[in-house]
């Protein structure tokens, strides 16, 4: 039997010098609304693929519990549609200095337009308000245009595992490989 294997740890080690949140036009950001819950695991299903996500999971899982804050939960809205998710989490009910950046998806069809930027802002900005200092994420190996992003907000590699060493050396090449392909192409 496998065990699945640990998300890599990023960590944005400060929450100043946060720039501005911009949209393409068109797009508008809100927070929660009661009945969200929906919307929320429709976008979650796409980004992420399958269908585990469902109203009654997400109340469960996020709306009802108590580190559940309904101004640090994004949508980006595309013609008043919900099509990006981001929430600004707290890994206990008490944690008031560590953010946790959880549960970012960007329906498909909408990816690539700094969408997924501008919601994890969104909650850098949110933590930063509230007196947080620092914020953390989770993320798999093979989301290198999240990484990207991530890293492009200030976030760095966090090692909480024996295996992350390799795995970000890994995730890292393949940043330059790609960086490097496109440098070749004219980007």
């Amino acid at each position: 039997m496998s065990q699945r294997q640990l998300q890599l740890r990023m960590r944005r080690p400060d929450l100043e010098n946060l720039e501005d949140i911009a949209l393409p036009p068109g797009y508008q950001v809100r927070t929660y609304r009661e009945g969200d819950e929906a919307a929320w695991a429709n976008i979650i299903n796409a980004s992420f693929g399958g269908d585990k996500w469902n109203a009654e999971r997400c109340r469960h899982d996020l709306t009802s519990r108590p580190q559940f804050d309904p101004e640090g939960l994004f949508f980006v809205l595309h013609q008043g549609e919900p099509v990006g998710t981001a929430c600004a989490w707290r890994q206990s009910v008490d944690e008031g200095k560590v953010g946790y950046v959880h549960m970012l998806g960007v329906v498909p069809e909408y990816q690539g337009k700094g969408l997924g930027y501008a919601l994890v802002l969104c909650t850098l900005h949110f933590f930063k308000d509230r007196g947080f200092q620092e914020a953390v994420l989770d993320t798999d190996d093979f989301r290198l245009s999240a990484i990207k992003t991530y890293f492009n907000l200030g976030f760095e590699p966090v090692y909480v595992d024996e295996s992350h060493s390799c795995r970000w050396e890994v995730v890292l090449a393949k940043l330059e490989e790609t960086r490097g392909r496109k440098r070749l192409q004219g980007h």
